[in-house]
């Protein structure tokens, strides 16, 4: 199970065959008129969705890792250096990329299961200056929230450019990029933005595409920003030939988001999370993330005494319900499921419902249908 499979399970969704009837599509051209109009329109709405009125969206071929490389390549001069807040694997994964290339940087970071606070962030700020400060918005390592608005508030007058990993956020969570000040917000297509995975998507402030600018060059070709900005503005230019059923699903998914209404996605990302944990609750399990730190996403789920990890995961998956095992040092003590995107009510009752029959199967005892009661009790408050 890799880290990018959090929660899969089958169940009616009224928008999830618009996206896939638009992956289904006969490909066409990459540089014809209706793929130009749908990567027009899903760079428009990309920027709705982060609520950014002037920046410049990207999307490429390629994953979440791609993103963060490109966001560091395209920010971080040969004399600049980077602060990276991480809060679990994917804050530590920033720092490998910087390492890789050779850029100056430093690493704050927190024990697994919360976040770094705006307050070890601002006595850091005062012991050393800082060109980037970058961090996870939502780790999925660890299911912590970072605090990414009071971070953009204490780097208000620092000069810093923010970078914010929003893969594990961006539709879900809000990220606010110019009330907040934040100068490129990082993700990709397969998560809350609800679209099949293989794209690199990136948001860049003012601020951010001049810094671009002013580097003579970067350590990168494919992932050269200006190389691709003329292609985000006239799509019928050329680059590297991008793709057309991956970007046209997207622009549909970007669509998805915006009826919805981004409040009303924020506000049912809060709702499900809950209820879904209070559904596990009920169920005898606990939470690795501290309370004050519990993602809208994801949950990640320690395992009550007894029950074998590959046993329990195994069962679910067999109850049709797929979610990831831990990573590093949590692997074999918690399982960790998505609540992100399209989801609806029925499929939150179906993954509890499969996890009381997992634990049926496994042999443990508990009050028949106390979770799907738990659920309950929070969708119809």
């Amino acid at each position: 199970m890799t880290e990018e499979k959090l929660l899969l399970i089958p169940g009616p969704s009224p928008v999830v065959p618009r996206v896939l009837d638009a992956l289904a599509k006969p490909t066409v051209s990459h540089v014809g008129p209706d793929m130009a109009l749908d990567l027009k329109e899903a760079c428009e709405n990309l920027r709705r969705i982060v609520f950014c009125d002037e920046g410049e969206p990207f999307i490429v071929a390629g994953a979440g890792t791609l993103s963060m490389e490109m966001a560091v390549l395209n920010t971080a001069g040969p004399s600049d250096r980077v602060l990276i807040l991480s809060q679990g694997y994917f804050g530590d994964r920033m720092a490998e990329m910087c390492r890789a290339f050779g850029i100056d940087h430093d690493v704050l970071s927190c024990e697994w299961g919360r976040a770094v606070t705006p307050r070890e962030l601002d006595a850091r700020l005062k012991s050393r200056n800082y060109n980037l400060v970058a961090c996870t918005h939502v780790d999925t390592s660890t299911g912590a929230c970072a605090p990414v608005e009071e971070y953009s508030q204490v780097l208000e007058k620092t000069g810093s450019l923010f970078i914010v990993d929003g893969v594990c956020a961006t539709g879900g969570v809000a990220e606010r990029m110019d009330a907040w000040g934040i100068d490129v917000v990082l993700t990709a297509a397969q998560k809350c933005l609800g679209a099949p995975p293989g794209l690199a998507i990136l948001v860049l402030s003012g601020l951010a595409m001049e810094k671009r600018r002013s580097l003579a060059a970067v350590p990168a070709y494919y992932a050269d920003l200006l190389r691709w900005l003329p292609i985000m503005r006239d799509p019928v230019k050329y680059f590297s030939t991008p793709c057309v059923n991956q970007i046209r699903a997207f622009a549909e998914a970007t669509r998805i988001i915006l009826e919805e209404g981004l409040e009303e996605r924020f506000e049912r990302h809060d709702l499900y999370a809950e209820a879904i944990r209070a559904g596990l609750d009920a169920l005898g399990f606990a939470f690795f993330t501290e309370p004050d730190f519990l993602a809208p996403t994801l949950s990640v789920v320690r395992y009550p005494e007894g029950v074998d990890d590959a046993a329990f995961r195994a069962g679910l998956a067999a109850n049709g319900v797929v979610v990831a095992g831990g990573l590093a040092a949590t692997a074999g003590r918690v399982f960790r499921m998505g609540h992100m995107g399209n989801l609806t009510s029925a499929q939150v009752r179906f993954a509890i419902e499969a996890v009381e029959k997992t634990l049926t199967g496994l042999g443990r005892g508990f009050e028949p249908g106390s979770g799907l009661a738990a659920v309950d009790g929070v969708l119809k408050a």
